[in-house]
């Protein structure tokens, strides 16, 4: 018993530890990701709830970046044992709230996408239920035995080792936030063709399922009453693959036209502000110079969610001698994290995404646009 006790404590400790260091660092490589998801979440329990949930939704970055720094934190005390009592408490709270979060979005379809490994691996909503039923199970393993263990280093280098994790796992979500995603896993990433990842990449497979003399009967084919089989559902066998990885992309212009195809075609410079009223100044005069200097040898296209004052206001505070078109907040959101924020498109293919802070000389858009022809 000793043996396997020991066994399930080891495998408790990495699997844990492990894999909440694998979800933190994958957050951390987008905190404005998250920051998207947990405003999902809190205008889905404000109106499931009581609107007092609409005060967070200002606050929806640092908590997303407060959760990020504790996942990795309490992944690091884990993997150390340090100081388990506090940690594996810290660690069931943490985690009875993400259960409950994973839980009420499967049972309830209200978010179909947790975000629990941001953009590079997507899980359904009951998928993510189970992976937290599994950890749940070795997260209370951990917390009846907390008392028991035995750090594996002393105190005053597991202090050092928690201390470092929050300071660099702080320094490197505020990098991330101020530039651009370290590794991009969206479907406006560098590299990718638009219009491409508006198509299925295959067609898609349903299954029927029929009663037939008393008997359930499956088939990908659709039988009819005729033939004595009752149609009972549903199922597409290859819904991922079914699916375009881009479903809500579409541009309009003030007067209602759709300017969707016009970004696909030749080179196209985008200014993505997704919200004007909150939209940076702090660069105005680089996407000023900018646009000026590559006017009329590109086309150039503002692409705002907000209203036709405020992208007008906007316009007029930092002289951007540029047209807009409305478009998805989520979707501009997804494009660039970054507000404002610059794409350059190649007959639909992604040849550059840039954060105002990093914002692109002329010359370095026109080489992109050499090196396409």
């Amino acid at each position: 018993m000793a043996t396997i006790r020991k066994f399930i404590d080891q495998f408790s400790r990495i699997f844990v530890g492990g894999l909440f260091i694998f979800s933190g660092l994958i957050k951390l490589n987008d905190p404005v990701g998250t920051e998207i998801k947990m405003q999902e979440y809190f205008e889905v329990f404000a109106n499931d709830f009581g609107d007092f949930f609409h005060a967070f939704i200002p606050w929806s970055l640092e908590i997303s970046i407060l959760l990020i720094v504790l996942e990795l934190v309490i992944g690091v005390a884990v993997l150390l044992f340090f100081r388990m009592k506090t940690t594996a408490s810290v660690l069931l709270l943490l985690l009875t709230f993400f259960t409950f979060l994973t839980f009420y979005s499967a049972y309830f379809n209200k978010v179909t996408d947790c975000g629990c490994f941001g953009d590079a691996i997507k899980l359904t909503p009951w998928e993510s239920f189970t992976k937290d039923i599994i950890l749940m199970v070795f997260t209370l393993h951990l917390f009846w035995y907390r008392r028991s263990y035995t750090p594996s280093v002393r105190s005053r280098s597991g202090y050092a080792w928690v201390s470092a994790t929050a300071v660099l796992s702080l320094v490197g979500c505020i990098y991330a936030v101020e530039n651009l995603p370290y590794i991009d896993f969206r479907a406006y990433k560098i590299g990718n063709v638009i219009p491409e990842q508006m198509i299925p990449a295959e067609s898609p497979k349903i299954e029927y399922t029929f009663t037939h003399q008393g008997e359930t009967v499956t088939s990908e084919k659709f039988l009819t009453e005729d033939q004595g089989y009752q149609y009972v559902s549903s199922r597409v066998l290859n819904e991922e693959e079914a699916k375009a990885k881009i479903t809500d992309y579409s541009v309009m212009s003030p007067s209602g036209e759709d300017l969707t195809p016009f970004t696909f075609e030749g080179p196209v410079l985008l200014f993505i502000v997704y919200s004007a009223e909150k939209a940076s100044a702090e660069h105005a005069s680089q996407l000023r110079t900018l646009a000026e200097r590559l006017d009329g040898k590109v086309k150039m296209l503002i692409l705002t969610a907000s209203s036709e004052e405020a992208i007008e206001k906007f316009r007029h505070d930092n002289q951007l001698p540029v047209s807009f078109a409305f478009a998805d907040a989520t979707v501009l959101k997804t494009i660039i994290r970054a507000n404002p924020g610059i794409a350059f498109w190649m007959n639909g293919k992604v040849l550059g995404n840039w954060h105002h802070n990093n914002t692109p000389s002329p010359e370095e858009i026109l080489l992109l646009l050499a090196d396409a022809k």
